[in-house]
């Protein structure tokens, strides 16, 4: 597949995710000026291999000390996971800044290339991508319609990105990889943080990528251990995450209460406030969450504390089912723990079978 072709099938995917979404719209989003752009605060994580962190970091930290001093931004790399190649860079502060410090940091990785094991491709293309990692609900902002928006971004900056399909293990983060020189990469986290700006609701309650997943214990039904799944809390509109794999995608969309638009929320008997989330599911998929007469989401009720109604009808032309959970934030995020552990088992039992 083609960068073109995982555009249009990253649109397709992410138009979907527009209706649930909260009810400020773009209709209702008032424009800022370049000036306003440049001081809005934004975080913005990529990958980067150990050696690539070694890089960045460099020789007592001197590097990574030179480039928070000439951006005045707040950067740092996850630290080593034994077994783990993947660290995550961080790099938070106003958009101008974050923008310079990747251009510093494509820059570095450039001049790095022959420690890296890359001197002879580099090179010859001046290039050394920087692989991004964004919200999946932000991905249709990046791309846009038709793959227009993130056509404008390339060509303005001169640099070539793939969107990945998939989203990160136990995470709700994609990979955006960004290829180019250092002032295209510049150019394009500009325009990538004018969208992530603009877009910020779509990207609360993200599940972050953590390296460490891939280094951790398993359950018994090969799902992974509930203690690292879903790492941050959900806020009060529900959380965006969605979980894709061969067997389908996922998606568990934000929604607010009508009580909570009109100001007083929801509450648990405990006194918490009650979040809606919804979860769409492949249809040949439900069997497996509901089981035998109901045992499987009756027990995943009953452990999570979540109250779990189940759409009767597909809600659209997909023939996904939609799951509403609510509950607080404890329980609705152990509902979707189980949910989604479910799901892995039933993916594992089905990989298993006989091939035809």
């Amino acid at each position: 597949m083609d960068a073109t072709e995982v555009h249009e099938a990253s649109v397709g995917v992410d138009e979907t995710m527009t209706d649930a979404l909260s009810p400020v719209g773009d209709a209702e989003m008032i424009p800022k000026t370049e000036e306003e752009y440049a001081q809005s605060m934004l975080t913005l994580r990529a990958i980067v291999s150990s050696k690539e962190a070694g890089v960045i970091i460099g020789k007592a930290g001197k590097n990574v000390a030179d480039l928070r001093d000439e951006t005045g931004v707040k950067a740092g790399v996850s630290k080593v996971v034994p077994g783990v190649h993947d660290r995550v860079l961080t790099v938070t502060g106003p958009l101008q800044g974050t923008a310079r410090a990747y251009a510093i940091v494509a820059k570095s990785l450039l001049e790095g290339a022959p420690q890296l094991g890359m001197g002879g491709i580099a090179a010859n293309n001046g290039t050394h991508p920087i692989r991004l990692l964004i919200s999946h609900n932000q991905m249709g902002t990046i791309i846009g319609r038709s793959g227009l928006k993130i056509k404008h971004i390339q060509d303005a900056s001169g640099v070539r990105m793939v969107a990945q399909k998939d989203m990160l293990p136990q995470s709700t983060e994609r990979i955006v990889e960004v290829q180019g020189t250092p002032e295209g990469v510049e150019k394009a986290i500009w325009e990538i943080g004018k969208c992530l700006i603009d877009d910020w609701q779509r990207g609360t309650g993200t599940v972050l990528y953590n390296p460490a997943v891939r280094a951790s214990p398993v359950g018994t039904t090969g799902a992974p251990a509930a203690s690292n799944y879903g790492s941050r809390p959900y806020n009060r509109t529900g959380n965006g995450a969605d979980f894709s794999d061969q067997t389908g995608t996922y998606t568990n969309r934000r929604s607010n209460s009508d009580a909570g638009n009109r100001g007083y929320p929801l509450v648990t008997e405990d006194g918490e406030e009650v979040q809606t989330q919804n979860i769409s599911i492949p249809a040949d998929m439900v069997g497996c969450i509901i089981g035998r007469g109901g045992s499987k989401i009756t027990e995943i009720r009953r452990s999570s504390g979540a109250r779990i109604s189940i759409a009767k009808a597909p809600h659209d032309e997909t023939g996904e089912r939609m799951f509403t959970i609510m509950g607080s934030a404890q329980a609705n995020e152990k509902a979707l723990y189980l949910l989604y552990e479910n799901l892995e088992a039933e993916k594992t039992r089905r990989s298993q079978l006989p091939q035809e």
